[in-house]
């Protein structure tokens, strides 16, 4: 990511806004937001996703489960999208990796549509996030080998762990930002292959702090830091195997 690979490990990249909730809604606002972008995003369809939050209340933590619509508006190869909710607008780009300089434009168009239509009074939340997934050949590897950013096992304890999740949360910029840093063995693996998951999710922690004509410098930040994070997680052996683009 901050070094240019010929393989690069990135499944999905997506930058999501998240809107002041008080903003007025209107149900016209996802067709407003497609007419904007139909010429490169022209295929459409709705899909359900379930959000959780959990509150204190009288009765103790209570946790609750929503269904949330959204529009999607997918190119036609299916590999980027733009995601339209109630208060939220998401832009993916699925495997394979086309480039911050590809991605970047993809995210101003999704945003500048959503923006002219809908009118947010401000930003709650931004994430940009980039999710890896790692092939080592093996059926057992030495993680030392190929991360910095991994789990630490006592001597005391057995080495030879079959699954394991990590997770940090490390402040930015003042801590107005935070990056959200995970690892984890994957379960789908094959006899021969084992899969490590890198999750890099930088996102905005203070809600209101990033005013809409300042979200692309926020962006860019956001882009250099994650960079720089997956730099340090990783070791040279992992960067001969995705082979260094000169």
């Amino acid at each position: 990511m901050g070094k240019k690979y010929k393989n690069p490990p990135i499944v999905e990249e997506l930058c999501e806004f998240r809107f002041d909730p008080s903003t007025p809604w209107d149900l016209a606002i996802p067709g407003l937001v497609y007419e904007r972008l139909r010429h490169e995003f022209g295929k459409r369809r709705t899909v359900t996703t379930f959000e959780e939050s959990i509150s204190s209340g009288p009765r103790g933590i209570e946790r609750e489960v929503r269904a949330i619509d959204r529009m999607q508006f997918l190119r036609d190869d299916e590999k980027a999208l733009i995601q339209v909710g109630q208060n939220l607008l998401a832009v993916n780009h699925l495997k394979p990796y086309p480039t911050w300089q590809e991605f970047l434009p993809l995210i101003r168009k999704g945003f500048n549509a959503y923006l002219e239509v809908a009118n947010p009074k401000n930003i709650q939340r931004i994430g940009l996030r980039y999710i890896n997934r790692i092939e080592i050949p093996g059926r057992r590897i030495e993680l030392e080998k190929y991360f910095e950013f991994r789990p630490f096992v006592g001597a005391k304890l057995p080495q030879d762990f079959d699954s394991f999740i990590l997770g940090i949360v490390i402040a930015y910029e003042n801590r107005r930002d935070n990056l959200r840093l995970q690892i984890e063995k994957s379960a789908v693996e094959t006899s021969d292959t084992i899969v490590i998951m890198l999750d890099l999710d930088y996102f905005l922690a203070i809600p209101g702090q990033v005013l809409p004509d300042k979200v692309f410098e926020w962006v860019e930040i956001a882009h250099n830091h994650v960079e720089e994070a997956f730099e340090a997680s990783i070791t040279n052996e992992l960067r001969q195997m995705f082979e260094e683009a000169k």
